[in-house]
């Protein structure tokens, strides 16, 4: 919401500067979030009249002008300009005058000049030279009237403010620069100036027939036959820059009249054609099927959720949101329907949305817009199109079928009292309620208010109570300190914080991404396996309509999204919740029931294994790089890894991750399918695990250092090509001696095919596993370190099949 502080002032003016009126209402919930000049500094520029233009005797486009500043003899003045013409009055900077910053970002002072021989003593201005617009087409053309001599910042009010306010959604009725006022009224306790619109007597009795066929759509309908009005009217200039700053350019007059009127008492209207208008009108929902092309030149589909009005050959406007171009106006208009209308908000929501588009109109219908004043209004917007159009107004025929009728609200005064934090009377709770011109009734420390029609926001309580607060000012409320014990929480040494997770995958060289927890549903079907998502009752956007039950489908999204910006490398990773269905779940202050919502750390790499370097040969991401980070977030604990499939992983490159005997994620490169489906040259490797468990962490134990020397032992042995890493270190395991320390597989040999001889045959590989042993009491004897080789090798043969390679 935009306008000029001079608007505001013309029906509010408390004694109170711009910042003092800023202060108070954004501590009213209005908030005021910038405050703009009108126009930069300038000093020294005055209204000049062209009295006369002659060419320059040494240049075409150059001419020499007469103007009169109200200062005695007329100034000599050569311009350029290509609309410099005799009878203009025109902005015009006297010698020494001061103007904004141009492209060099100093300020402009203006002295005597001399352009091709001609001396010149002043300047005649465009808009752009005076920073009030981008336009330098020419020189800025003012008003007929406008008095000479008398200084421009005066004459065109350029010491103005332009209010940006940041409205939520419940400030509906301070969309005009009247509501804004109004509330104004009410914290200041100024004066409030509500206009006044005298009745217009029609000069004729045409009335346009209108039916409403949906008393759910539309809840009153105004409208009022205008004849005979002027086209090539001219909108005034007051009216232009008062739109203007509110953010609204000079369109045609009478959509100008209309837009005006909304700015100013915040009802949108609309001006039809009458000589386009076939039959009369039908305000109903649209039919499928039908189409409209619109005044901003989109044609648009409607369905039965659409509210339309219609004539006898079709749709014409999009009801409370824009109206079509087969009845719009036009410089050939002589005969015009106004209408004002009250639109219910539930039919008018999310339609504009629908269409790609967003209007004033609908913001504000949506929201809610004053029922009881439609025939105000029309009156209202009859008086500006009689004083700048001319024409003969009809009878005004107004249709009420169905408008909202207010329910009384009671506030309790102890509940405003506590939920406000300060003590209060039940006098200090009515007086601000009756300064916002609400009708209050006192009971027995209760108040009943009955909303005023423009007020859709008071239907419980806690807006009464918020309408409380506001007006008393939320600076006023007493600084309170929290009653409730604050205790230092402990975190056990046995689990570290997120923020440690986080760093450590940064220095892995991952990067954290923050992504929404709706997702599309096809990212749950075929990334999760998921056929039975949460959805979402009112998802922000269609295709964000359930709740993920993994991050994967959220980082692949990351990956799609910098692979089509070019990046050649990615390594990102996020810690976050997902929605699973559990019957388990119970109710709580922290839990939904039947939802678990545990969190989830996973990472995704993509592209080379290093980043650009020269030590060694460029390679992708593997599933083993990723493997090893998941293994360095997890140590010093070790986890195994099961080969298993998972429905967004490669069925031979992914693995199940246990911890401490249970199953804590999944790591893998991404299926063929869905990398093919992508694009992507290489498939990315990605990891997802519980958070709690990659938390957790062992106590540190302090252990001595052993005094004797390890022994290390190799052993080779010959398995068939079915046996797996995970079977032999297990197998291994299985010996309990207690010098065994460790066991290390570091050789993996399998025979060239074809090969004949040897001693590791087709279907066979042979494993080299480093042994180390220790013992801390003694050094080890010869017999004792070929008496645990002699137990591993046992062990191998008889749960693997092994045998020693020659």
């Amino acid at each position: 919401m935009q306008f000029p502080e001079s608007w505001l002032r013309a029906f509010c003016n408390p004694d109170l500067d711009t910042l003092q009126i800023a202060e108070r209402l954004t501590m009213a919930g209005l908030e005021v979030e910038s405050i703009a000049p009108v126009a930069p500094p300038f000093s020294g520029v005055v209204v000049g009249a062209i009295l006369s233009v002659e060419p320059h005797p040494n240049a075409d486009r150059l001419r020499v002008c007469r103007v009169d500043v109200g200062r005695g003899e007329p100034l000599q003045i050569v311009c350029g300009a290509p609309n410099a013409r005799a009878g203009i009055r025109v902005p015009c900077a006297l010698l020494s005058a001061v103007l904004p910053p141009g492209e060099h970002g100093q300020p402009l002072t203006i002295g005597v000049g001399k352009l091709r021989g001609v001396d010149s003593y002043g300047m005649l201005c465009s808009a752009r030279e005076l920073g009030l617009s981008d336009d330098h087409g020419g020189l800025l053309e003012l008003a007929a009237d406008a008095p000479v001599g008398r200084d421009l910042r005066e004459a065109l009010a350029l010491d103005d403010k332009v209010f940006t306010l940041k409205l939520t959604p419940n400030l509906a009725h301070c969309l005009s620069v009247f509501g804004v006022a109004r509330e104004l009224a009410a914290l200041t306790g100024a004066p409030l100036y509500a206009p006044t619109f005298e009745p217009v007597k029609p000069c004729h009795d045409a009335v346009l027939p209108v039916s409403i066929e949906a008393a759910d759509l539309c809840g009153r309908f105004t409208g009022r036959v205008i004849r005979g009005i002027d086209p090539s009217a001219r909108t005034p200039d007051w009216m232009v820059q008062r739109l203007a700053r509110c953010g609204q350019r000079s369109i045609s007059t009478l959509v100008d009249i209309s837009n005006y009127v909304m700015f100013e008492l915040g009802r949108p209207s609309h001006i039809f054609d009458l000589d386009k208008i076939h039959g009369g009108l039908q305000v109903r929902w649209g039919r499928r099927g039908e189409t409209l092309t619109l005044l901003n030149g989109q044609t648009v589909t409607v369905d039965e959720t659409v509210g339309v009005i219609a004539d006898a050959q079709g749709v014409e406007s999009l009801a409370g949101i824009m109206g079509g171009q087969s009845t719009a106006v036009s410089d050939a208009t002589r005969n015009i329907y106004v209408e004002a209308a009250f639109w219910w908000p539930r039919a008018i929501a999310g339609r504009a949305r629908r269409f790609n588009f967003s209007t004033d109109a609908a913001h504000r219908f949506e929201r809610g817009v004053d029922p009881s004043t439609t025939r105000e209004h029309v009156e209202r917007i009859t008086q500006l199109i009689l004083e700048i159009c001319g024409g003969e107004p009809g009878p005004i025929d107004d249709h009420v079928v169905n408008v909202p009728q207010p329910q009384p609200v009671t506030l309790r005064v102890a509940r405003a009292a506590k939920v406000i934090g300060m003590p209060l009377t039940q006098a200090e709770c009515a007086a601000p309620l009756r300064r916002l011109g609400l009708v209050v009734e006192e009971g027995a420390g209760t108040l009943s208010v009955t909303p005023p029609p423009y007020r859709f926001d008071l239907q419980i309580e806690e807006d009464l109570i918020e309408e409380v607060a506001r007006v008393i000012g939320y600076d006023r409320l007493p600084e309170t300190p929290p009653l409730a014990p604050v205790l230092p929480h402990v975190q056990p040494e046995t689990r570290r914080s997120a923020h440690a997770l986080r760093r450590q995958l940064a220095d892995l060289g991952y990067q954290e991404t923050i992504n929404f927890s709706f997702v599309e549903e096809r990212w749950e079907r075929d990334y999760a396996g998921n056929p039975e998502p949460i959805r979402l009752l009112n998802p922000i956007a269609s295709q964000l309509s359930v709740m993920r039950s993994s991050l994967m489908g959220s980082l692949l999204a990351v990956l799609r999204y910098n692979v089509d910006r070019k990046a050649a490398r990615v390594r990102v990773f996020e810690i976050g919740r997902v929605f699973r269905r559990d019957p388990a779940v119970a109710d709580s202050d922290t839990t939904v029931a039947g939802i678990a919502q545990p969190r989830h750390v996973a990472g995704l790499a993509w592209g080379d294994a290093d980043p650009l370097q020269w030590g060694v040969p460029a390679r992708p991401v593997d599933f083993y790089d990723v493997k090893g980070d998941v293994e360095l977030l997890l140590a010093p604990r070790r986890a195994v890894f099961e080969r298993a499939e998972h429905p967004a992983l490669h069925p031979g490159r992914s693995a199940r991750v246990w911890l401490d005997g249970q199953p804590i994620g999944w790591v893998g490169e991404l299926h063929p399918r869905w990398r093919q489906a992508e694009g992507w040259s290489h498939a990315p490797v990605l990891f997802e695990l519980l958070l709690d468990a990659v938390l957790q962490q062992p106590l540190p134990q302090a252990q001595s250092l052993g005094r004797h020397q390890p022994v290390q032992r190799d052993l080779a042995v010959v398995v068939p090509e079915a046996v797996t890493h995970a079977a032999v270190m297990a197998a291994i395991e299985g010996v309990h001696y207690p010098w065994l320390r460790e066991a290390v597989l570091f050789d993996v040999y399998r025979p060239k095919p074809g090969a004949v001889g040897g001693t590791v045959a087709a279907g066979e590989k042979s494993l080299a596993v480093r042994l180390t042993l220790e013992r801390h009491d003694a050094n080890l004897t010869d017999a004792e370190i070929d008496g645990v080789v002699q137990a591993v090798l046992q062990a191998l043969q008889r749960t693997l099949g092994a045998r020693l390679r020659a």
